[in-house]
């Protein structure tokens, strides 16, 4: 049952910010998909060069049985980091057709099955088969224009976020928030 609660108002105030935030962060995405897409390669860049380091440290200090394994790994680990620090305009194009290749062997892989399983029903198979041409197709378009991954990705991420944005805004100017609470099988009330 679904029953609306009091909440402090510093609470309230920091959702209309975090709301906010991330209906700015939405539009920012839109307007700027290549931008976006860059700089989170960037960050995950840096935390990848975050974890080799502490690879290396734990290759070099921890006496144990995967010591060069962590040492080795993690200097690899820093050396793609820094690649893709140095270049994150190409490590972002090279994901962006990873991802455009893994999505055509799916849609491949979805029209064997569907023309392959007999047994299911022909809405299910011709479901299967139109899924398959649809990443397919999705696929190509992103393999000759890496962009159009880009805005495909950023588009996808800026409407869940501003989405969220202004869910968690709506609830710090109403106040209140929704919370779920189970009902008791032992109390009748």
């Amino acid at each position: 049952m679904l029953s609306k609660t009091d909440q402090p108002k510093w609470i309230s105030a920091a959702q209309i910010g975090i709301g906010a935030l991330a209906i700015i962060l939405s539009i920012l995405i839109l307007i700027n998909p290549i931008i976006s897409v860059i700089s989170l390669i960037v960050l995950v860049s840096v935390l990848l060069l975050i974890v080799g380091i502490e690879k290396v440290i734990a290759g070099i200090f921890v006496k144990n049985r995967a010591r060069f394994s962590n040492l080795g790994l993690g200097i690899l680990v820093i050396i793609l980091a820094i690649v893709a620090m140095t270049f994150p305009v190409g490590t972002s194009v090279f994901l962006v057709i990873l991802l455009a290749v893994a999505l055509l062997f799916d849609g491949i892989s979805r029209i064997v099955h569907g023309l392959g399983h007999k047994n299911q029903s022909k809405l299910d198979r011709a479901f299967t088969i139109g899924v398959g041409v649809i990443e397919i197709a999705l696929s190509i378009l992103i393999l000759a224009s890496p962009a159009f991954g880009f805005g495909l990705v950023a588009a996808i991420i800026a409407i869940a976020l501003l989405i969220t944005g202004i869910q968690i805004l709506v609830a710090g100017l109403t106040g209140r928030r929704m919370s779920v609470h189970s009902q008791d099988p032992n109390n009748s009330i």
